[in-house]
């Protein structure tokens, strides 16, 4: 819980976070200079996406999952195979295809004799079973296959037969989703896409960013990348995340601009006449870890207000839909956003 009800006036505030001591610090600031490090490594094989990899680091950072959207070639799958590698994680790839059932991802049980003759069921797990799973097209998938990843997601365990499986610890799942595609696709559903911590949009890199791509990748030598971190290092981090704290102000101004992105009956005239739904109380939570993960990777010890900004896109953009009211008006979410911290500040 991000927050806890105090008195009979209903208040909330921020839940207590444990008092940072020296111990505490030596270890954010250990955690912070390997997180920095990985920024590193990761910039020497992905070129011009400096903003999505601190937004995906910070995702697996506050323990949660990606969706990472973009036209194909832009290296989302090059940044995830890469981030496994720089953390130590174990990873797998499930490319997403119309014909992929739950059990290709899940795993499923078989039938098989034994040594002394009898029959019996053995569960053969799916590539889910790892640390970090990368989703490729998610949206290519039926809504069925889409949906087996919800329990995975949320609880970290699976169901098969009525048997639970817990999944490996760390699990993170970073799904990657062509915005130009539309034949032969699913959208995902409002359910799933509340489950993804941040949605990552990336962009073409600048020319600069280009014209180095083209020197380092297309000749004899080419960028490594080592591990600078393990699963351990990264399980770490997430709990000095919520032992983070996290001003007041900040918590207001996170309040503030979800309830305002509501077409409720406290919303304003121009809100209830663009959003066709705006976002439930989980944008709340990953404004508040995000922010602090965002804090922890760049080696500050709080959150600031520049966070909530840098974050609003990522947090909102699939947590909220316009109508047609809007899109006649030519008015996408991620200007809509904007439009809206405008008038926060």
């Amino acid at each position: 819980m991000l927050f806890e009800i105090q008195s009979e006036k209903e208040t909330l505030r921020p839940m207590t976070q444990q008092t940072p001591n020296d111990d505490m610090i030596q270890k954010f600031d250990e955690i912070s200079v390997k997180f920095s490090r990985a920024r590193d490594s990761l910039g020497k094989v992905v070129f011009g996406q400096k903003a999505v990899i601190d937004l995906t680091l910070a995702t697996l950072a506050a323990g949660g999952h990606g969706l990472l959207v973009g036209v194909p070639g832009l290296a989302k799958t090059l940044l995830v195979t890469s981030i496994a590698e720089v953390l130590g994680l174990s990873e797998k790839r499930v490319q997403f295809t119309p014909d992929l059932m739950p059990g290709d991802v899940l795993g499923s049980e078989v039938l098989e004799e034994t040594t002394d003759g009898k029959r019996e069921f053995r569960f053969i797990p799916g590539p889910i079973f790892c640390q970090l799973m990368m989703a490729d097209e998610i949206n290519r998938a039926s809504p069925r296959t889409q949906s087996a990843l919800l329990q995975a997601m949320q609880e970290h365990h699976v169901t098969i037969a009525g048997v639970r499986h817990d999944l490996p610890k760390p699990f993170h799942v970073l799904a990657t989703q062509n915005p130009i595609e539309q034949e032969g696709t699913y959208p995902l559903p409002e359910a799933q896409l509340d489950r993804f911590l941040l949605q990552i949009n990336v962009d073409y890199p600048d020319i600069d960013s280009e014209r180095q791509m083209l020197a380092e990748t297309t000749g004899a030598d080419t960028s490594s990348i080592e591990p600078v971190m393990t699963s351990a290092d990264l399980i770490a981090a997430q709990n000095l995340v919520r032992q983070m704290p996290i001003g007041e102000q900040l918590v207001e101004m996170i309040l503030k601009i979800v309830r305002a992105a509501r077409p409720d009956n406290d919303a304003s005239d121009r809100v209830r006449s663009l959003v066709a739904w705006g976002p439930g109380p989980r944008a709340s939570q990953a404004f508040s870890l995000a922010a602090r993960s965002m804090a922890l990777i760049d080696g500050r010890h709080s959150p600031s207000i520049d966070d909530i900004r840098l974050l609003a896109k990522p947090v909102l953009r699939h947590r909220m839909a316009l109508n047609f009211t809007a899109r006649s008006e030519g008015m996408d979410t991620d200007r809509f956003i904007d439009e809206l911290l405008a008038n926060q500040s």
